[in-house]
């Protein structure tokens, strides 16, 4: 805290970190930092004092403060930054320039993700930066509207290489909380030494060194407690503060301090100082308006500005929230009811709908459901401009003014759903907590009832997790026969909970959801024949499953890309069920890109997650290990701790130990994942395969044989039959052989026909065997199931060696060492090489390393990402909008690259590594 004249007072560390902060960014290493502290802590003399030091060096400071009457207005303060960048907009991408313009209300187009509103304005702020170092300040941000804070976060942990500083000062925890990740400064209060320094300049009189030890202890350090009620305080109060032990309870104190300031002035000032603090905006156009309708004359302005307390800049100020806070409270509530009528009216003349729908449920002493209509239309303009968050808080305020009944359950349901879309869990239980089950319409309670399923599944809550494909069942049956796109809708959902889950699913079976799948078909409408193929996959034989599960995956695999990424699993579930890889992962390709375009982080993150087990079922390690790196960057984008993002199939696909991928998988398992913990067993069985320990393949694989789920089990068979081959277990590697031929002939599937044929070669007297491979390899050469081939191709060497023909065993070998490598399952390939010494050809330099594994494993995995881009001849701006990255991070990472792999061009790249990415 500064006094009249002084410098900053006892807070050399923190300027020492602020002044690091802006000069990193000055050098082209941008970062963020949140300052947190009480009212009057010092937080804006910090920031004051920050901003001061950047201009002197040179840099734009772009100032940004909370208002409290903002706080509902969808990315309200977005607007204002954007404002002062606006001549940067132009040099967006086109995608995020219409997602800032629609959110800000300056264009048209659909709702936008916030996050893609937060690369934008990354956009804007790096390339204000590239001109001269921008630092952004923005105090009160406990004031801002939630949409708002959720962007700047978002760019708060994703500036790195731009010449760009962000510090954010508020005294909420709630803020905190969604601004995880971004490194904090916690601002106590000043030292002794310090307070006594502080106190000293802003006395007029001497004031014994005990008392003025005694005030500084009991306000805490409390910079403005000491400036401003210590100034107040008489000498008795010093005495006894001397002698005392207790802190002054600061807040109260300097309310009551500055509610007398403002008791010694009339009745117009007292009215004009509670519309200013009733508004917290500063429009001065605003207030003058709203003391119009009061009937207050224009004199009241003139005399408005109360040393110390209040003043015009052009826009009315208080000294601080706390000021604020005390002219509002001094007012009775029949008061600051009329205060905000009169700024409701003031903001309606100024075409201002959603500030006047925030006054007027402000001067509602109880439900009012013409005000209730007003919040609720405003809820539906923040939902255009996608900022749900506003949406929630307008919509639960619009709530609580509506009367009892059906009405208000359906806005506190609307409420939560929008809640649940911005991650505000809490909020969202609160309010389908609040909508009684059994007295709310069908409707209601079904849509009550999905948000339930999604908060089980947002918080991982196994207890009511396993429960959740009869819980969302139930849920379509309230809205049967009232709302049938909800129902067909709630029960793809229910499908996908039943992948989520698989084994552990409790409260009904897969047949009786396959048959109220079925009766959904039967009602027509334009997601029956999808429901019709999830039906058949539940229900029928498998060659009788084939036509209407193909006929569904057509069906999704057509719809716009919009749609699709929202529909990643059921693509997933019925392209495995087909043995469609090429198809499935094109159709997971462009759901991931329309996903990405539309910043939807959310989706991508599960996006990533179905994508990343289809690659290890049916396609490459290597992309699946990509997708598990999205689901990092995703996560640090979205302000999640990424060190817990943990894929167990992918770890034991890896090497990792074999204990850990056990623990995670049986974490998966305690918290209702069934799908994940049944993929781990698969996978570790996957290992045991690699490191040659037929038996134990075999016992672990046997119980996820012996008992199939839906499309996940027949991928495993191939595996299965290896293992039951290579351990003596010849009937059951038969049996399960001739399934997969039923399949194969079924399906006509290349990737199903390319390991069936594998499986007949396993089990082939030596004669047969080798047709076989050379069947199964041309079949899998035709697919994108890359460490399948390169499998198969080990499985004919070995086979090659053990019938003595070592020159071809040694050429098969060093192929499938290669491919091996090439598709990330080296895993596989200690037993490729061992083979292949076996022959006398030679093991570890015969293959040497192709493909991304070996050369660039000393990149970090952002690195490794943006290399496999930029090597598909992405530009810097594309692989910016992939990674929600800014490009100057994207060329800075490119440029590590280049001097690790020690390359100097795009081309160079483009020869070390094979381009998988999506």
């Amino acid at each position: 805290m500064t006094a009249a004249g002084a410098g900053l007072v006892g807070r050399d560390d923190e300027k020492a970190r602020l002044g690091a902060l802006l000069g990193h960014a000055r050098n082209g290493s941008g970062g963020a930092l949140l300052v947190l502290g009480d009212p009057g802590i010092g937080k804006t003399a910090l920031l004051d004092d920050a901003a001061a030091a950047a201009v002197t060096a040179g840099s734009q400071v772009v100032r940004l403060d909370g208002y409290e009457s903002e706080s509902t207005l969808p990315f309200a303060a977005v607007h204002r930054l954007v404002s002062s960048l606006r001549e940067h907009l132009g040099h967006l991408p086109p995608r995020q320039r219409q997602a800032i313009e629609v959110a800000t209300g300056q264009g048209e187009g659909p709702p936008p993700d916030r996050f893609l509103v937060g690369l934008g304005l990354l956009g804007l702020l790096g390339r204000a930066g590239d001109a001269s170092p921008v630092v952004g300040v923005v105090d009160d941000a406990h004031w801002l509207d939630t949409d708002s804070v959720d962007a700047l976060a978002f760019v708060g942990r994703r500036l790195a290489q731009e010449r760009v500083a962000l510090v954010v000062a508020a005294r909420h925890e709630t803020v905190a909380e969604r601004m995880g990740g971004i490194e904090r400064l916690p601002l106590d209060g000043l030292d002794t030494r310090a307070s006594l320094h502080l106190l000293g300049r802003a006395l007029d009189t001497q004031v014994d060194p005990s008392a003025a030890a005694a005030v500084a202890r009991a306000t805490g350090g409390n910079p403005l407690a000491l400036i401003d009620l210590a100034a107040d305080l008489t000498g008795p109060q010093l005495g006894e503060l001397a002698v005392g032990d207790g802190n002054v309870p600061v807040g109260s104190h300097l309310q009551r301090h500055y509610a007398q300031r403002l008791a010694q002035h009339d009745a117009v000032v007292r009215t004009w100082v509670l519309l200013a603090a009733a508004d917290t905006s500063g429009n001065l156009q605003l207030i003058t308006a709203a003391a119009k309708e009061l009937g207050l004359g224009a004199d009241g302005v003139d005399r408005v500005e109360i040393p110390g307390l209040v003043t015009l800049s052009p826009v009315v100020r208080f000294r601080h929230s706390l000021a604020r806070a005390a002219c509002y409270d001094a007012a009775s509530g029949v008061d600051r009811r009329r205060a905000h009528r009169a700024l409701a009216a003031a903001a309606d003349h100024l075409g201002d709908v959603e500030l006047e729908a925030w006054h007027a449920s402000r001067a509602a002493a109880g439900p009012d459901p013409a005000v209730a209509a007003r919040l609720a239309h405003a809820a539906e303009l923040a939902a255009r401009r996608g900022a749900s968050a506003s949406r929630a808080r307008i919509l639960a305020r619009a709530a609580d003014l509506t009367p009892p009944g059906p009405e208000r359950d359906a806005r506190r349901i609307s409420a939560a759903e929008a809640a649940l879309t911005v991650g505000a869990v809490h909020v969202a239980r609160r309010l389908v907590e609040s909508v009684p089950a059994e007295t709310a319409d069908p409707v209601t309670r079904g849509r009550g009832t999905v948000v339930r399923y999604q908060l089980t599944l947002f918080l991982a809550d196994g207890e009511n997790l396993r429960g959740t494909v009869a819980t969302l069942v139930a849920a379509a049956d309230d809205f049967h026969g009232r709302e049938p796109d909800l129902e067909r809708r709630t029960l793809m959902q229910a499908f996908e909970a039943a992948v989520t889950v698989a084994r552990s699913m409790t409260g009904t079976t897969l047949g009786a959801l396959g048959r109220r799948l079925d009766a959904a078909a039967d009602a027509g409408g334009r997601d029956a024949t999808v429901l019709r193929g999830l039906a058949a996959v539940v229900l029928l034989p498998y060659a009788d499953a084939v036509a209407p599960a193909r006929a569904a995956f057509d069906a999704l695999c057509d719809r716009p890309d919009g749609e699709l990424m929202h529909l990643g699993t059921a693509v997933a579930a019925l392209g495995a069920f087909l043995w469609e890889d090429t198809t499935r992962a094109r159709a997971l390709d462009r759901a991931y890109a329309a996903a990405r375009d539309a910043g939807a982080l959310r989706v991508i993150d599960t996006l990533a997650w179905v994508a990343s087990a289809a690659e290890l079922l049916g396609g490459s390690v290597d992309r699946a290990v990509g997708f598990t790196e999205k689901v990092l960057a995703v996560r640090r984008a979205m302000g999640y701790d990424s060190e817990n993002v943990v894929n167990a199939p992918v770890m034991a696909w890896q090497g990792a130990p074999r204990a850990l991928v056990g623990a995670v998988t049986d974490g998966a398992a305690a918290t209702g994942f069934g799908g994940v913990e049944d993929l781990g067993a698969w996978a570790l069985g996957v290992r045991d395969l690699a490191d040659g320990a037929y038996q134990d393949a075999f016992d672990r694989l046997a119980p996820l044989v012996d008992d199939p789920f839906l499309q996940l089990t027949p991928l495993q068979y191939p595996d299965y039959v290896e293992a039951a081959a290579r351990s003596g277990h010849l009937d059951a590697a038969r049996r399960v052989t001739a399934l997969l031929q039923e399949r194969a002939a079924a399906n006509g599937a290349p990737w199903c026909r390319g390991v069936t044929e594998r499986c007949l070669a396993l089990l082939a007297p030596d004669d047969a065997a080798g047709a076989h491979f050379e069947a199964a390899i041309e079949a899998l050469s035709r697919t994108v199931a890359a460490t399948d081939l390169a499998r198969t191709h080990l499985l004919h060497g070995e086979w090659l060696r053990r019938t003595r023909r070592r020159r071809d065993a040694a050429d098969e070998l060093r192929l499938a060492v290669r491919l091996l490598q090439g598709c990330g399952a080296g895993i596989f390939v200690p037993r490729g090489q061992a083979e292949l010494a076996a022959t006398g050809a030679g093991a570890a330099g015969a293959a040497g390393p192709v493909g991304a594994e070996a050369p660039i494993a000393p990149l970090t995995p952002q690195e490794r990402t943006v290399a496999r881009l930029a090597a598909a001849g992405s530009t810097n701006a594309e692989i910016a909008a992939q990674l929600f990255l800014s490009p100057s991070t994207v060329d800075y990472h490119l440029r590590k690259v280049f001097q690790r792999l020690g390359i100097s061009s795009r081309r160079q790249l483009a020869e070390h590594l094979e381009p998988r990415e999506p």
